[in-house]
């Protein structure tokens, strides 16, 4: 159209030139008639060129698709390019074949009648192949747009109903392709566009809710912490309890160790009393009995002293001799430091003190 114009304008232009011409010769010349009539003929035929030239000039922009009505009834389509069709019986009506962006905002409701506001977009492209058929039914874009607009807001109702608050939140990920499946399904081939992509941009839920999700959030949190100081009060005691088992069963052994230490102790110092028991009452003249029993396949020797036909003053003398023997076993060697008349009877303890 931008051409058209300046075309006119050029037309215009050389006819006024003309005009200018051609009456300052006939003052000038003051011919009759036919100079006139020439002139008037002369100026006819530029003010058609000028009436159908410039106007009839059409450019289609690139990204661009017209369509070109005869006499208001849709023939054919034109692509980008410049074209001349005779403007009073044809007339273009361009359409913008480029991918349309349209938000979308409106409000839905949840399944558990939770109202939120949601924000959306369609990204659409019409089909150039049926862009006649968008003329004839639609007229221009914004009618198409809007009958989109509100399909898409109809099925988002749809699939956001089937789905209470908590579980649009936890799921948003996968609830927004079911959007966009379910708007491509409903608007086919008779809306004469193809839906490129429908993305669920925002799903605002009322403050009163988002608080109590937060709240409900928050008393999560702080379960998952209280469990988990729990396990690990329970793991820490479990340690601990295991250590000190440990160090008991520890003592234990060392205490079990200790006393079969101590019987073996007191074993051989019994045993060794004894031997020196039956060596006294060896060289006193007593009879020493020797037996020979097997103890777990060892030969083990034991020694009896043979009391018969000895006098109880012989038996008393061994008896007080293994007295005696037991006494030096345990005295720690200190003499008595208390000074008597000779009268003071002296004990040697049985335990030796510290």
């Amino acid at each position: 159209m931008n051409l058209a114009i300046l075309l006119a304008f050029i037309l215009l232009v050389a006819i006024a030139g003309i005009l200018a011409l051609a009456i300052t010769r006939i003052v000038k010349k003051k011919k009759g008639k036919v100079i006139l009539s020439i002139l008037f003929s002369v100026i006819g035929v530029l003010g058609v060129l000028f009436l159908t030239v410039p106007f009839s000039i059409h450019t289609v922009d690139a990204g661009e698709v017209a369509v070109v009505k005869h006499l208001g009834q849709a023939k054919k389509v034109r692509t980008s390019g410049t074209y001349f069709d005779f403007w009073l019986t044809e007339k273009y009506t361009v359409y913008d074949a480029k991918v349309q962006d349209l938000e979308i905002k409106s409000m839905a409701y949840s399944k558990d009648a939770q109202t939120m506001d949601i924000v959306m977009t369609v990204q659409y492209q019409i089909d150039t192949n049926k862009v006649i058929q968008i003329a004839n039914q639609y007229g221009d874009l914004d009618v198409l747009s809007n009958r989109i607009e509100s399909i898409a807001i109809e099925k988002t109702k749809s699939v956001l109903s089937g789905y209470s608050a908590m579980n649009i939140i936890e799921t948003r990920a996968q609830i927004s392709p079911m959007v966009e499946t379910a708007i491509k399904t409903a608007i086919d081939d008779e809306y004469c566009v193809n839906i490129t992509t429908v993305v669920l941009t925002n799903i605002d839920f009322s403050d009163a809710f988002e608080k109590t999700v937060e709240d409900k959030m928050i008393a999560e949190q702080e379960k998952l912490k209280a469990e988990y100081e729990k396990e690990t009060a329970i793991v820490n005691a479990e340690k601990e309890l295991e250590v000190a088992k440990l160090a008991a069963e520890a003592k234990l052994e060392a205490s079990k160790a200790d006393a079969e230490a101590q019987v073996k102790i007191a074993e051989a110092e019994a045993k060794a009393i004894k031997l020196k028991s039956i060596e006294v009452a060896r060289s006193l003249g007593f009879t020493i009995v020797e037996t020979t029993t097997q103890v777990d396949g060892v030969d083990v020797v034991e020694y009896n002293i043979d009391f018969t036909g000895k006098t109880a003053e012989e038996i008393k003398l061994i008896s007080e001799y293994l007295k005696y023997m037991e006494y030096l076993s345990k005295w720690d060697g200190k003499l008595p430091s208390v000074v008597t008349d000779g009268s003071a009877s002296v004990y040697i303890p049985s335990t030796p003190t510290p």
